[in-house]
């Protein structure tokens, strides 16, 4: 299948996401069921498409970000393309999460339309390190292109890659996130200079904050910088400040201002959003981000707040250079470099992001006209409806640091954790009674899984760590 524009739109579209932008869950459950993918990142640019695809007389349905390759009957039945956001999925880790997709991909006999994927390697563009994953990026970027017009790529660095695989119908669209509001992008410095008393966001990763020197550029900033806020993404920074858990690698990085030995977690500055209306409308009221996150510092550009990159990796560094957002590389920077945000303020030019944003939005909806599919502000109302439905939803604010025992905030984390505990004494009463009725019959089989543990004991290993966190939060 070769889609094209003459093939009439789509009007159910399954879209690979961690949850509906409509979806309005509770911290405590968006926690527990991992709707952001590990990463809220992803959130911004899965709402955009969200947003941008529907249109009258179009449904879009989120897949939850499930890959059940038992599902292609029932995905061929009920929708008429499959559209995969995806950020940098061409990368050692995910390449089984990659082969799972592909499989389900093979099966499907309706459009599939990848938007902004990219490659995954160091600054200096080189591929090598790939080179173990490219069997499985080839095959799935074969099935995909059997079932599209092209495939979106991130930036210059993935389409050199894969064309240097030997594809062609490769195109250069950079990321859907950019435009969650269409053509339109208003960036402008709300202030002539940045002082001590500027309200400044800034972010990293784990392991710039290990690795690459953000961890003293973030305790630098902070010593000069009293509104300063750190907006973390990672799952693991949602646990940390909601839970206090510190379990795994990322706990032992105290560098990160979202553990609790933090002083900006003890000084109640750091947060993580589940929800991207939240995060980007909270950022409207900051004069500048920073940072080596690249969806966080989108998050303020489509706030239209100034915001600058410090690129680790090719992911943030091509997507940078196609957008022209400000930007420096870490690698760059050297480690004694004085990394002062009033001066990346004062260097940083929006103009060349700004004036090119409709050339490159074009550039966008032709790509997704040329695979068959509408968007809103072609094609439908702007995003108007999306946006009101949005506002008439009431979403939770940004997760704080746990440093209170504020009775409201403690009974809501318990109501939740005694609605677990009810829920795993339900399925182990279920579990049970399958149990019994196998053996009477004399067929028991792997199907059916033996429970030798209690209630007590499957609830302790779900929710023991923040009980014990709720009982002593100090630490």
């Amino acid at each position: 299948m070769h889609v094209s524009s003459n093939v009439p739109p789509a009007r159910r579209i399954l879209l690979r996401s961690g949850k509906s932008p409509f979806d309005v869950l509770s911290i405590e459950e968006a926690l527990h069921r991992d709707v952001i993918a590990t990463n809220s990142g992803n959130l911004i640019f899965s709402d955009a498409t969200h947003k941008i695809l529907q249109t009258p007389g179009t449904e879009v349905v989120s897949n939850g970000i499930k890959t059940d390759t038992k599902a292609a009957g029932r995905i061929n039945e009920e929708y008429d393309a499959f559209v995969v956001p995806l950020a940098n999925a061409f990368r050692p880790s995910f390449e089984a999460s990659l082969k799972r997709m592909t499989q389900l991909i093979k099966q499907l006999k309706i459009p599939v339309v990848v938007v902004g994927v990219g490659a995954q390697t160091s600054l200096t563009y080189d591929p090598a390190r790939l080179k173990p994953i490219e069997p499985s990026v080839r095959e799935f970027v074969s099935a995909v292109l059997d079932r599209s017009a092209s495939i979106g790529v991130r930036g210059e660095f993935t389409a050199q890659y894969l064309k240097d695989m030997g594809f062609r119908d490769v195109e250069v669209i950079g990321c859907p996130s950019m435009f969650m509001y269409g053509k339109e992008l208003t960036v402008r410095k709300k202030v002539p200079a940045l002082t001590p008393e500027s309200r400044v966001a800034i972010n990293g990763s784990h392991s710039a904050v290990r690795s690459q020197g953000v961890g003293r550029i973030i305790m630098e900033t902070h010593a000069r910088y009293p509104n300063l806020r750190y907006i973390g993404q990672n799952l693991t920074d949602g646990k940390q400040l909601h839970w206090r858990e510190v379990a795994g690698p990322n706990g032992k990085i105290t560098a990160m201002p979202t553990h609790p030995d933090h002083p900006m977690y003890q000084e109640g500055k750091a947060r993580v959003y589940i929800d991207p209306v939240t995060w980007i409308d909270d950022l409207r009221g900051f004069d500048y981000s920073f940072g080596s996150r690249i969806h966080g510092n989108i998050a303020a550009l489509l706030a239209g707040t100034p915001a600058t990159v410090l690129c680790g990796d090719s992911r943030t560094l091509e997507l940078c250079r196609y957008f022209d957002i400000p930007h420096h590389r870490i690698d760059q920077l050297g480690a004694d470099a004085d990394v002062d945000p009033a001066r990346l303020y004062e260097e940083a030019d929006f103009g060349p992001l700004v004036n090119g944003h409709q050339e490159r939005f074009e550039r966008f909806t032709g790509f997704l006209d040329r695979n068959g599919l509408q968007n809103t502000f072609t094609h439908g109302d702007g995003g108007q409806a999306f946006e009101e439905r949005l506002r008439s939803l009431s979403f939770p604010p940004g997760i704080r640091p746990w440093i209170d025992n504020d009775p409201a905030e403690l009974a809501a984390r318990f109501g939740w954790l005694q609605t677990r505990i009810g829920q795993l004494a339900s399925d182990n009463a279920k579990l049970k009674k399958q149990l019994a009725e196998a053996k009477s019959t004399r067929t028991v089989t792997s199907a059916v899984p033996v429970q030798r543990t209690s209630v007590y004991r499957r609830a302790r290993r779900v929710v023991g760590t923040p009980l014990r966190k709720a009982i002593r939060p100090e630490r």
